[in-house]
């Protein structure tokens, strides 16, 4: 069984996440979704609501795919969570050059770490390129409009959240 981790802070997941994962799920038999616990980031929502929006996001693509997909948070180092979770392959979604220069360090890092485990770099759709997390949170406190760019349920908790 091909088994793929997604790891992220997913603070809050946008529909550039869902697209990586819709896409990755075309490439393993199960992908797990490695949520990172990042206290250092001061996460706008906690680990159990991030996971639970990844969860009910993830039974709707798992169910269009055909693919395992479940929902793993994780504090310890990627590669070690790649072991955990039975992982040969790490799945990153990139959306600029910005991107790709953090991910190469990370990849040598992981290589020398376990050079068994492979990365994998997915193009986010056109659509989704400018999409991050972080300025998804900004326009939303600001009282713009954000869905465009987040699932109808993340809209709503993040007005929750924010006003």
């Amino acid at each position: 069984m091909r088994v793929g981790l997604y790891p992220g802070t997913f603070d809050p997941i946008t529909y550039g996440h869902v697209d990586i994962i819709r896409r990755s799920a075309g490439l393993v038999d199960k992908l797990v979704i490695g949520v990172a616990i990042n206290r250092d980031k001061g996460p706008l929502f906690d680990l159990d609501e991030r996971v639970a929006m990844i969860e009910a996001e993830c039974k709707i693509l798992s169910e269009e795919t055909g693919t395992i997909i479940k929902v793993h948070p994780f504090e310890n180092l990627l590669i070690d969570c790649a072991r955990d979770v039975g992982a040969q392959i790490i799945l990153r979604g990139l959306r600029a050059v910005a991107d790709f220069e953090y991910e190469y360090q990370m990849v040598g890092m992981n290589r020398a770490l376990d050079s068994t485990v492979e990365t994998v770099f997915l193009m986010a759709e056109a659509r989704h390129q400018a999409i991050a997390s972080k300025l998804v949170k900004e326009i939303a406190r600001l009282g713009g409009d954000v869905t465009k760019f987040v699932p109808p349920a993340v809209n709503d908790a993040l007005i929750t959240r924010l006003r």
